[in-house]
């Protein structure tokens, strides 16, 4: 801590240079249960998302528009997992967790840029599949190359922006006591509860923009299945077609729910007083449990994408003699 100085003179307001990350729970039975439950889990995400990253680089029958939405996904889910789960697995080993606040902002910024990354992608894959399906014949043209990089670049510019909104807001803050964050990382509404200055601009950018891009995003995904719905009930006539689509959409759609729901719950009605202990459960699924579940879900589902998983790890694991 260090002491804050006006032009009037020394004032008794210390500053907060470092943070405690209190974790989930203080039981030691139930630390070493979760540690390695989310150590299996974190691998799983790397090594899912990791080899799905590798097939559809190395394919180039998966260089189509789905794929590559698909790959931005897996690159957001490593990313998005290790901005949180390493923290999270070190505090089960040793007690609770220092933070400097550099490092604090740094993981609020990283938390944010890709989590409303990837809701925002989300949407776009769910539109995606909407013209892929409803309107196939102008597929290749509305889904070009061109368009198709420029939504991944806006996907991920406006995550960025958006999450610098928030580091350099949070950034303007005074701590000065206490430093205990009641959550297993530092997320905005933990940290807003022990500023000592107003957070009122704070909350409402919190409520309005983050709850806004969840909201918009997941009202895309929303619509998009329904038109997909829609259109095969009234224009697809073969029950097989039916049944695989329909499937299809709700594997998806249980995703999408396991991703948006719990990020409405957190962000919609943010507040400095809410119970963070309650939050940490939503928090958990779309941080830790989504990027596990989209592999499988997304792509390993994909009789296109197996086959070329296994002649990929055919020719990485057991190679021709020469």
């Amino acid at each position: 801590m260090r002491v804050l100085m006006s032009g009037r003179g020394v004032e008794n307001m210390t500053q907060v240079n470092d943070f405690i990350l209190l974790g989930l729970t203080n039981v030691w039975w139930l630390q070493k249960f979760l540690f390695a439950l989310f150590l299996i889990m974190y691998a799983a995400s790397l090594l899912g998302n990791g080899a799905i990253m590798a097939v559809l680089i190395a394919e180039t029958k998966l260089h189509t528009p789905m794929y590559f939405f698909l790959g931005n996904l897996s690159c957001l889910d490593i990313f998005y997992s290790t901005v949180t789960v390493p923290k999270m697995l070190a505090s089960f080993s040793s007690g609770h967790q220092a933070i400097s606040l550099t490092g604090c902002l740094a993981q609020v910024h990283f938390f944010h840029f890709l989590g409303s990354s990837e809701a925002m992608l989300l949407g776009v894959m769910a539109y995606d599949r909407y013209v892929a399906i409803c309107n196939p014949l102008r597929y290749t043209v509305v889904m070009s190359k061109q368009v198709c990089l420029l939504l991944a670049v806006t996907t991920w510019s406006a995550g960025f922006l958006h999450a610098l909104m928030h580091s350099v807001m949070t950034s303007q803050l005074h701590f000065c006591g206490p430093h205990h964050v009641h959550h297993f990382f530092c997320d905005i509404k933990p940290l807003l509860s022990l500023a000592c200055s107003s957070t009122h601009l704070n909350l409402i950018l919190l409520n309005i923009v983050t709850g806004s891009i969840a909201l918009g995003s997941c009202m895309l995904t929303l619509l998009s299945y329904l038109y997909i719905v829609i259109f095969l009930l009234l224009k697809v006539h073969s029950w097989e077609s039916r049944s695989k689509a329909f499937s299809t959409c709700a594997s998806h759609l249980m995703v999408v729910s396991l991703f948006y729901i719990p990020v409405l719950r957190n962000y919609m009605l943010a507040s400095s007083g809410a119970s963070y202990e309650r939050d940490m459960i939503p928090t958990l699924m779309y941080s830790v449990v989504t990027p596990v579940l989209n592999p499988v879900i997304y792509t390993l589902r994909n009789q296109e994408v197996k086959r070329s998983l296994r002649i990929f790890l055919n020719q990485k694991l057991l190679p021709e003699k020469m």
